[in-house]
């Protein structure tokens, strides 16, 4: 997150609009937990939130290392949601872990990493297959239902020998994707 941010407000600073808008919707969710854990009520945690933003519009030009502005935004909306809640008389800040439990359920970093790794090693093992078992197990992997009559047709083969066609593939796949796993395990 704190790299996109660091991005995103170069490409803001070189011009590219897009880049504050992309800013701005990676750091607001991280912005409205610090100011949330001030007790504000929402319209003051709103305010908050559009003071910061408009501080950094304001001072951009005195970040000097791009890779600050997400230390340097969460803590402009620290010390604006400090202040407010002085003014307001309601300096109580809470524990993060408060939070935690209103705050939307993200998916975690690593499960995206484990996911597409898994899925490279898929398709990577897919491709040490023939032809017709590549052409064969990719449709039947993205249609619902496909239609065997039409497979037929595709593949030049009787309707008959589909599915058993279809139980080999999907042997040899698993066996390449065996193969590709003890590799991993002994490289």
């Amino acid at each position: 997150m704190w790299s996109d941010a660091s991005s995103c407000f170069v490409r803001w600073l070189d011009g590219d609009t897009d880049g504050l808008d992309e800013l701005v919707r990676v750091m607001t969710p991280v912005l409205w937990h610090v100011v949330r854990a001030y007790r504000l009520p929402a319209e003051s945690t709103e305010d908050v939130i559009q003071s910061t933003w408009l501080a950094l519009v304001r001072r951009r030009d005195h970040i000097e290392d791009a890779r600050a502005v997400g230390g340097w935004l969460t803590m402009t909306a620290r010390r604006e949601a400090w202040r407010v809640a002085q003014r307001d008389g309601r300096a109580v800040p809470v524990e993060v872990t408060e939070f935690e439990v209103a705050l939307p359920a993200q998916r975690p970093a690593e499960a995206d990493a484990v996911e597409h790794a898994e899925a490279d090693r898929l398709w990577l093992a897919v491709a040490t297959l023939n032809e017709r078992c590549q052409r064969l197990l990719r449709i039947v992997a993205f249609e619902h239902r496909p239609d065997y009559k039409a497979v037929a047709e595709t593949l030049h083969m009787p309707i008959g020998s589909i599915g058993p066609t279809r139980s080999r593939c999907l042997a040899k796949l698993r066996a390449a994707l065996g193969d590709a796993a003890e590799q991993e395990m002994t490289s």
